[in-house]
């Protein structure tokens, strides 16, 4: 006769909304949620393009960008065509939020590009981290 197999119980991934408790934090949590749905644009050429276009909802701009003409490109397409636009301090951190960093397989982070703009063209789903971003640039 076979033995019969205890049921193993699944562990389901508590998908409730986190509440961020920065704004980075919260940066971070709408960049992977627009990422994840292929709402993020990066690269200066597709950023230019999303931004003349006016199909983009948000930028985020890297302070440390090395061009200054860069910053006063996508700053100028923003005021231009009503894009908010938000500053993080360092590139490297920005491109981590933005998917282009090279991971071993522990996941531990193996090699990280520079980003100095994204923009969002998609948010993915409404969470309370993009509630959190909408009332800061107000």
């Amino acid at each position: 006769m076979a033995e019969e197999a205890a049921p193993v119980p699944v562990v389901v991934a508590e998908t409730a909304d986190v509440v961020p408790q920065s704004s980075e934090e919260a940066l971070r949590i709408v960049l992977r949620k627009s990422l994840e749905v292929n709402g993020l644009i990066r690269g200066l050429s597709e950023v230019a393009r999303a931004l003349d276009r006016r199909t983009a909802h948000l930028c985020i701009l890297a302070e440390d960008c090395e061009d200054p003409a860069y910053k006063k490109l996508v700053q100028a397409l923003c005021k231009q065509n009503q894009v908010d636009i938000i500053n993080v301090p360092e590139r490297a951190k920005l491109a981590e939020w933005a998917g282009l960093a090279k991971r071993d397989r522990a996941g531990n982070i193996k090699k990280v590009f520079k980003c100095s703009s994204v923009v969002i063209k998609d948010f993915g789903e409404r969470t309370k981290a993009l509630d959190m971003l909408y009332e800061q640039l107000k």
